[in-house]
């Protein structure tokens, strides 16, 4: 197995990191690329230096995913040209780790894979072997409270993934929920999803799905949530596998809310692991280091490696981090604890609340490694 780091700038106006993962034997390479403007600028200009550079890194490879992280999504969204044929979301999320950025990019990209348009915001990767990985980006309910929001998207979630020969319970391993003034609405997104949860059979007692739950804006202020949902197919019936470390973080059904911590799903020749957003948090479910966001960071990374040494992988396999923080007053710190902990990985930081008031700072990850027993 190969991974390994670039980081470079992208036609003198964006700076490019890269990771590329290659299975043994030479099989498809895979990379995750994170895009950032390298100055200020207006926003069209910011945006064509980033996405040109994702782009431009993906070489070979073919785009299956984009996230798009923006400063002010109601006068940016529409100026979102020239975007790839893969999943696409955006999200008002700032980014914070350079001064006067409008945008940022994440883009994943995959050699030897297909990506078929299969309807509005769902998109199909056809892996060797018959597997299949499925996008699901920018799903949204306009004017409905976040309960009904998040009960009206995952149950048509359920139906399309049906369509296709899977289900929420079934194939769904990871979501994303962007929650506007997630303080006020939060309690409501965990309501809706505990309540399609308990009715397609996702319980304690069975299992749940990696997830985000973290805030964020859509252009229209009358969306209270968005949501982006990975699943996959096709898959050996052992092939995931839900990942826990219970010596440093509790079962998230403890305070009553529906999530694993993270999962992995093994395919032929590679385990993706997906690592939900964690934060300072300890195996009773309590605020670890309150008010002091480097302490945060550092029980934050304790945390997401601990998950990943239970999915048989370490930090020097992560593909791409993203870390949200409460106080853009904490960007430059938490910045620069990621990058001295982490060389080379993949990473925006984003302004973006964490679930409780009391956490600082949460981050999640993706991490490639190979198939093992």
């Amino acid at each position: 197995m190969s991974l390994s780091y670039s980081t470079y700038t992208g036609g003198g106006d964006a700076l490019v990191a890269c990771a590329e993962y290659r299975p043994d034997g030479g099989g498809p390479a895979e990379r995750h690329i994170m895009a950032t403007p390298c100055g200020g600028g207006t926003f069209a200009r910011q945006w064509a230096a980033v996405r040109d550079a994702a782009l431009r890194a993906c070489g070979p490879a073919e785009p299956v995913m984009m996230r798009v992280f923006l400063s002010d999504p109601a006068n940016q969204s529409d100026a979102l040209t020239g975007l790839p044929g893969c999943a696409v979301s955006t999200v008002g999320q700032p980014p914070v780790g350079v001064a006067g950025a409008k945008v940022a990019v994440w883009l994943m990209a995959r050699e030897d894979a297909s990506v078929t348009d299969a309807g509005p915001g769902i998109y199909v990767v056809a892996l060797p072997g018959g597997a299949a990985e499925i996008w699901m980006a920018g799903m949204s309910r306009p004017g409905r409270d976040s309960r009904a929001a998040t009960i009206s998207m995952l149950t048509d979630c359920d139906r399309a993934l049906a369509a296709r020969g899977t289900s929420l319970a079934g194939g769904v391993l990871r979501t994303w929920f962007f929650v506007h003034d997630i303080d006020t609405n939060y309690a409501g997104m965990v309501k809706g999803r505990n309540e399609v949860f308990d009715s397609v059979g996702l319980t304690a007692d069975t299992h749940f799905i990696a997830s985000t739950g973290i805030g964020g804006s859509d252009s229209d202020p009358a969306v209270t949530v968005l949501l982006d949902v990975y699943a996959a197919t096709g898959t050996a019936p052992d092939a995931v596998k839900y990942l826990h470390a219970p010596d440093r973080l509790n079962p998230t059904a403890e305070y009553g809310v529906a999530f694993e911590r993270g999962t992995a799903v093994t395919f032929a020749d590679r385990r993706r692991v997906l690592i939900s957003g964690t934060a300072s948090i300890d195996s009773r479910g309590h605020i670890v280091h309150a008010g002091d966001v480097e302490a945060q960071t550092r029980r934050m990374c304790d945390n997401v490696e601990a998950l990943l040494a239970n999915a048989g992988c370490s930090a020097a396999d992560m593909m791409h981090a993203i870390v949200y923080i409460r106080d853009v007053a904490d960007a430059a710190a938490v910045g620069a604890m990621i990058a001295g902990r982490y060389p080379g990985l993949p990473c925006v930081v984003t302004l973006a609340p964490v679930c409780r008031p009391g956490w600082l700072v949460e981050m999640e990850c993706m991490a490639m490694c190979p198939p093992r027993e």
